[in-house]
This record gives C-alpha cells, structure tokens and sequence, in this order.
C-alpha cells in the first residue's frame, strides 16, 4: 500500500470510529408503584399490523433486559397473554392504542384473566425505528487479478419508543417513559468492505428497559 493509501485508510478508519448513539431517556409519572410477591408484569408491542407495528424484536428485546440481571422481574409472555384473553386481540378488534386499553380492561371477564396470570402492571409499548437519511457510494469489482471494494457508504437511523405503564389493580395509567436514540452507520471500502453499525433500536431498547425496572420496582 502506498504511503498516499495508508493516509487515506487511517482517515477513512477515524471517521469510522467516530460513529456513536446517542440516546435520551424521559420519564412522566403520575402514580407510586410497587411490586409484591407473585405480581407479573406482561410488555406489549403496539399491533397495528401495517408498517407501523411495534417490531417484535424490540419488545424480546426489553424481555431479556428485565428478566436477567440482579433483580429481574417476573414477566408473563406477550403470546400467552394475548392467547389467555382471546378474542380480545384477534386483529380485527385489538387495541392499537394506549387509550384503547382502558376501554378493554372494562370488558366483562378481562379483570379475571388477567388476575388469575398475577398481572399487576403491563406495559404497552409503541414506537420504531427508521432510516432518516442515506449517501455516499461504493463499489465493488472481481477480475482474474483480483478484486476489491472502494468508495464509502452511510445511514443514518432514529430508534423512537414511548412505554405507557398500565396498573391492572387500579385500571389506571401509572406514567410514561420515553426513548429516543439516533446513529450514524458506515461501510467503507478500501479493497475489503469494513462495517461500522451503530445499533439505536438497541441503545434505546436497555434504555428503555433500565428506566422501566427502576419504574416498576418500589418506585414513588
């Protein structure tokens, strides 16, 4: 490599590593919250079923985060639970809304199942994420001398979620948390393609997740 392409390269692999996530974490509470022995908690995805749909990822995601660690939280899965108060989330009639919510829980029989599973609080999640801008170029050659890419690329993505936290005892919404992060994401090319993915939807899903266990758990 020539000392004109090692200069290039070193410019090119400190831009790359100058990407990063940023991240903001909002929160809203309107009541005390506790959680006892026994009480489950169950994370639901806003369904819309369009291309506005609550990826599933997201909310496996905030799964994970609360269920492991050291002080995890007894969580009901979203199947069982859609399956346990069937047909209320058939896709035709499902809520699609934190506010549809409120009018489900007053549906005769709906109080019940959801007490026999131990649900003290559920968390109704909305939100995605979205590439905002894209650019640069590269391209890519293969010949009998070999071969190679060149050129750079980039994509820029916002993760935005916004959890609303439901108090089954007291059928009322105990507060919001929101989550918002952005990041840059390159592919630079100088014979071999080099990545460099900045992950928001992953950033704003342990933000999330932190700020919603620390919600839950005794907060007032």
């Amino acid at each position: 490599m020539t000392r004109h392409g090692a200069g290039i390269w070193l410019m090119t692999l400190s831009l790359l590593l100058s990407g990063c996530v940023t991240s903001r974490i909002e929160q809203s509470r309107d009541t005390a919250t506790a959680m006892g022995t026994g009480d489950a908690m169950v994370i639901l995805g806003r369904a819309s079923y369009n291309d506005r749909e609550t990826e599933e990822s997201f909310t496996d995601c905030i799964v994970d985060e609360l269920s492991s660690g050291g002080n995890p939280i007894t969580l009901v899965p979203q199947k069982e639970f859609k399956d346990n108060l069937y047909p209320w989330f058939e896709p035709r009639i499902a809520p699609t809304s934190a506010e549809d919510l409120s009018r489900l829980f007053t549906e005769s029989g709906v109080r019940d199942r959801m007490d026999e599973s131990n649900i003290k609080y559920l968390a109704w999640i909305q939100g995605d994420t979205v590439t905002t801008g894209k650019g640069g170029s590269m391209s890519c050659t293969l010949s009998t001398f070999g071969g190679g890419c060149f050129g750079m690329s980039y994509w820029e993505q916002d993760a935005s979620y916004e959890a609303s936290i439901w108090d089954v005892d007291k059928l009322t919404n105990a507060g919001q948390i929101s989550a918002d992060a952005s990041g840059t994401s390159y592919i630079a090319g100088l014979i071999i393609p080099i990545p460099i993915i900045a992950r928001p939807g992953n950033a704003a899903c342990k933000g999330l997740a932190n700020q919603l266990r620390e919600f839950i758990v005794g907060g007032g």
